[in-house]
């Protein structure tokens, strides 16, 4: 099998290692422009340490501390004229999932005059200026990979900026950043980590090597993840040091696998319902493995072992405790989310089920002879219809 590796992102990790490396900022220029929310970089100490090393190499910095959760294409447009009026020559992101693709992207749009469907096509006319992450969450994986996940209202839904040039040139991993997270937070962005490495060794995509890199995510994570559904107290550094590399691992194995339905899914419940997009993905994931178990047991199963379970319902009760009370849907809400889901990009990359599956009566597709050519993907879509419905209910209270 033809595959291939590519992270060109330079990772730093450790106590004080903005200090220990901040060196590598000269690299990059005399000025930056500091993305962040309104609270994180302050209450972390992320921000008086990245300023503290900017200020040892002699490097300005502008700081632009505006990204709400899940930004939108306004948020980014408003930094990016800030990059521009400054004149800044690198980009730095302090956060969590939102501030570092939001920092991506404004990346790209200080060096690029383009509308709002130009910047989901790349690639791009000029270079985004040169990138930095530093995340304060232990989630998204963001640090590693070329991706920006932004709010479009245009399609009720997220929309993905991907490209080789929007990834960090460097991470700085400091899990102390971390030790202050709420519980919700902690538990959500672990959970969203459990999707990304899930989804990646299920992916169409999938390498033999993203497989590796995700099964050892997954061995490293379990054991994390019972202990925060055992133990409500706050984590201890070990468990947060745990977390924060496992979410990086993570970034890695969806950098090259992309993401599948679930993403797509959890999309609307996070657009409509504003449900925090780990959280989200956990509502549907059990399920998702449900319906693809019996075309891809194999994979499931080196999930499971991977994660020390004995079957699928233990990784629902895993899933279930860490979620607590669920989110309601109606039947109209069901078919409104999964009308969009149907048409994002990650569907393509989901694992089809095979022809003539033995629940298949819907008359949103017609079935196979077993004999049959593989199906395009405009097939896969009709086969995965039923199934995205079916995911989505769900999230209805018990």
């Amino acid at each position: 099998m033809s595959q291939a590796f590519y992270l060109p992102t330079r990772v730093f990790g450790g106590a004080d290692c903005l200090k220990t490396h901040a060196a590598f900022f000269r690299t990059l220029g005399t000025k930056a422009l500091v993305v962040t929310g309104r609270r994180s970089a302050v209450a972390t100490g992320a921000g008086a340490d990245l300023a503290s090393a900017l200020e040892t190499q002699g490097i300005d910095y502008e700081l632009f501390d505006q990204v709400p959760p899940n930004p939108g294409i306004t948020e980014v447009r408003e930094a990016a004229a800030v990059a521009r009026a400054e004149d800044v020559d690198f980009v730095v992101g302090i956060g969590g999932g939102s501030p570092l693709d939001a920092a991506k992207a404004i990346a790209v749009l200080a060096t690029n005059d383009l509308d709002d469907q130009a910047l989901f096509v790349p690639p791009f006319a000029k270079l985004p200026l040169p990138i930095v992450a530093i995340p304060t969450t232990a989630g998204t994986g963001s640090e590693v990979t070329p991706y920006a996940i932004l709010t479009n209202d245009r399609i009720q839904s997220k929309s993905n900026l991907g490209h080789e040039t929007l990834f960090p040139r460097a991470a700085f991993l400091d899990a102390r950043y971390t030790y202050g997270l709420p519980r919700h937070v902690t538990v959500n962005t672990a959970l969203d980590q459990l999707s990304h490495l899930v989804e990646g060794y299920l992916a169409v995509r999938g390498t033999p090597f993203s497989s590796e890199l995700a099964l050892q995510g997954l061995r490293s994570l379990g054991p994390a993840l019972r202990a925060l559904a055992i133990n409500q107290e706050q984590p201890s550094p070990a468990l947060r040091e745990t977390l924060l590399l496992s979410s990086t691992t993570a970034g890695m194995v969806i950098t090259h696998t992309g993401t599948t339905a679930v993403h797509a899914l959890g999309y609307g419940l996070t657009y409509f319902k504003d449900i925090d997009h780990g959280r989200a993905n956990a509502l549907l994931l059990p399920e998702s493995l449900v319906f693809l178990q019996p075309a891809h047991g194999d994979k499931v199963r080196d999930i499971l072992d991977a994660l020390d379970m004995r079957n699928l319902q233990d990784f629902r009760s895993l899933v279930d405790s860490l979620l607590g009370p669920k989110e309601t849907l109606t039947e109209a809400e069901m078919r409104q989310f999964a009308a969009i889901a149907i048409q994002a990009r990650n569907m393509a990359n989901t694992p089809r089920y095979p022809p003539r599956p033995t629940w298949w009566n819907s008359t949103e597709g017609a079935s196979l002879p077993r004999d049959a050519p593989p199906r395009s993907d405009g097939a896969r879509m009709s086969i995965l219809r039923p199934g995205v419905a079916r995911c989505l209910s769900t999230t209805k209270m018990i």
